[in-house]
């Protein structure tokens, strides 16, 4: 394009103006822009198209070149430029103060004699190959998962990759047991509390501590809790709130390990599925649901990662009782103890072998009417997942709380209720007390022959205040070992439980004292009763705590016995005749009678 000169008319007197370059060019382009519209039109011709092209491709150039420009300047290109070019020809490592008089090493020859450069060189690579064969051992093991079935070696193997984890935890467990003590104490020091509100103080503490621990201390703890002659009545009694005090876990959580299970969503299984948890154990939680068949269905949820959760602690105490035996330079093997633990604890973490237990029970009690035991659905049920019928009984706690309660409506009324809900919660007893029986001498029960007769032994001495015959049976149910004074314990014992006085010809004892005061006189003696014996006492006596709110009179043995005596004359063995031959030569009231005359 030509460019156009301003009109003589306008003349100006030119005023030194200072500028910048980016400036003064953005002037020139603007006055350019104004020339090229004020341009007339022209005829048309192959030059002035020539001109125009050329004119056009400058003013693209110019306007390519202000946006590089621009972006050299804003992104600072060169010097980005070159520090890359240097890093690529290596130019740090260039050293300008070097001697130039460098002389040129020849390749390194071989220094062992007799080998070659092919000989180390193949070691070379054998030797690689031994290391990328240990590393690819190490992944092997870094991904190798938790055994199903317990085995301390694999478990050792799994958290031996894990230390950190294995770390963290004895942290927490240190400092839960640390706050534990200072609580302990400082509660110490107040010295107006005596022993049995000390020892409750403990258990309290005790309890609250394996709460926050986690379900394998809970377990633990609910264990103990059935151990009074390990850790005494009280502390007993405080741990046992750890089998209904376990806090639940999020209701998305349990929906994802159901579908993980049963390999679909919920609504492929249940038309109806409550979010509510009916009941929170240590290992797991109880919803209600509805089956696609219209069936009622309690289903139980294990724990997310429980599996690593109980391993891991079962791992932890393994290598405490480790160390334990290394300071006590004891040649037996005490880590057993965690390896027992974790077998029992790590079948309860399948619930298919609970649903098989369940099944077998409920096959062993069907001809027991007054014992119902829930159906298993087995194409419902799964290692984390157990599903079973929806059973709808009466709760002890709620017949407790109506035959204590009171109302000032309607007198008459509440009192029937009253009346009614004693004699169910008294029916509930008897009924749970000869189950127990059942149970313990008939259908479950998996304890030695002989330890089952002097089971049978030592509750008819109980009930006849034998005390003497209770050590016998005691003996033979190897609680009293050899090396203890017999004649001593027996004597100790008949000083604790006292003469016992007859109502009606019948002993007036409650299992409750008489339990506590069996096991304070063997925690004297260092003994260690059966867990079965100790289970047994325990749930008579919980029985008996819930009658005597409907009945004051109520005696456990009294319901115990019959069957008992039953039992013994079914049997009609050695062992059992001399069982019977004792009760009725003992001599308990003041007219000479046995018992059975009574």
């Amino acid at each position: 394009m030509a460019s156009v000169s301003p009109s003589p008319s306008c003349s100006t007197i030119p005023t030194p103006v200072r500028r910048s370059p980016r400036s003064a060019f953005a002037v020139a382009e603007l006055r350019r822009l104004k020339q090229r519209r004020t341009i007339p039109p022209v005829s048309v011709g192959l030059g002035h198209f020539a001109d125009v092209v050329r004119n056009d491709v400058d003013y693209l150039k110019n306007k390519i070149g202000v946006g590089l420009r621009w972006a050299n300047e804003a992104f600072r290109v060169p010097e980005v430029t070159k520090s890359a070019e240097e890093l690529f020809w290596l130019r740090h490592l260039e050293d300008h103060h070097a001697s130039k008089n460098v002389e040129k090493q020849a390749w390194p020859q071989p220094s062992y004699s007799g080998l070659s450069g092919v000989d180390l060189f193949m070691a070379d690579v054998k030797a690689l190959e031994a290391y990328a064969g240990y590393f690819y051992c190490l992944s092997k093991m870094w991904s190798r998962p938790l055994p199903e079935v317990y085995d301390s070696q694999a478990v050792a193997d799994y958290f031996n990759c894990r230390p950190h984890v294995v770390a963290f935890r004895l942290l927490e467990v240190f400092s839960a047991f640390m706050i534990a003590a200072i609580r302990l104490r400082s509660s110490a020091s107040d010295k107006g509390k005596n022993l049995e509100a000390s020892e409750q103080n403990f258990g309290m503490v005790l309890k609250e501590t394996m709460l926050r621990l986690g379900p394998t201390f809970i377990k633990v703890g609910q264990s103990l809790s059935t151990r009074p002659d390990i850790i005494g009545t009280e502390t007993s009694k405080a741990l046992s709130e750890l089998h209904d005090r376990i806090p639940p876990f999020p209701w998305p959580e349990a929906v994802k390990i159901i579908e993980e299970e049963l390999g679909a969503p919920v609504e492929s299984f249940f038309s109806h599925f409550s979010q509510e948890t009916v009941a929170a154990a240590s290992f797991g939680q109880v919803y209600r649901g509805k089956t696609l068949d219209g069936l009622d269905v309690a289903v139980k949820v294990q724990r997310p990662d429980l599996r690593h959760a109980v391993l891991r602690d079962i791992y932890i105490l393994r290598l405490g009782l480790g160390v334990l035996r290394k300071i006590a330079k004891r040649e037996n093997d005490i880590r057993v103890y965690a390896d027992e633990l974790g077998k029992g604890l790590a079948g309860e973490l399948d619930f298919t072998l609970e649903a098989a237990n369940a099944s077998e029970f409920r096959e062993a009690h069907s001809r027991f009417s007054y014992i119902r035991v829930p159906k298993v659905y087995q194409h419902l049920t799964r290692k984390r997942v157990l599903t079973m019928e929806w059973m709808v009984g009466e709760s002890p706690t709620d017949l407790l709380s109506i035959s204590s309660s009171y109302s000032d409506h309607d007198l008459q009324s509440h009192e029937k209720e009253k009346i009614e809900a004693r004699r169910r919660l008294l029916d509930l007893v008897n009924k749970g007390i000869e189950a127990t029986l059942v149970q313990l001498l008939d259908t479950v029960c998996r304890m030695q022959r002989k330890h089952q007769l002097a089971m049978l032994a030592a509750i008819v001495h109980i009930v006849n205040g034998d005390w003497a015959l209770l050590v016998e049976a005691l003996i033979d149910m190897d609680v009293i070992t050899p090396g203890i004074n017999t004649r001593r314990f027996t004597l100790d014992l008949e000083y604790a439980l006292g003469e016992v006085e007859l109502k009606n010809g019948i002993p007036d004892i409650e299992f409750t004292k008489v339990l506590s005061k069996i096991v304070k006189v063997a925690l004297k003696y260092q003994l260690r009763m059966p867990p079965y014996f100790t289970l047994v006492l325990r749930s008579l006596a919980c029985l008996e705590g819930l009658a005597a709110t409907g009945d004051p009179n109520f005696k456990t043995f009294e319901a115990a016995y019959p069957y008992v005596v039953q039992k013994l004359i079914t049997e009609n063995s050695a062992a059992t005749t001399k069982i019977l031959h004792s009760s009725l030569t003992e001599r308990r009231n003041s007219d000479g009678k046995g018992l059975l005359f009574s």
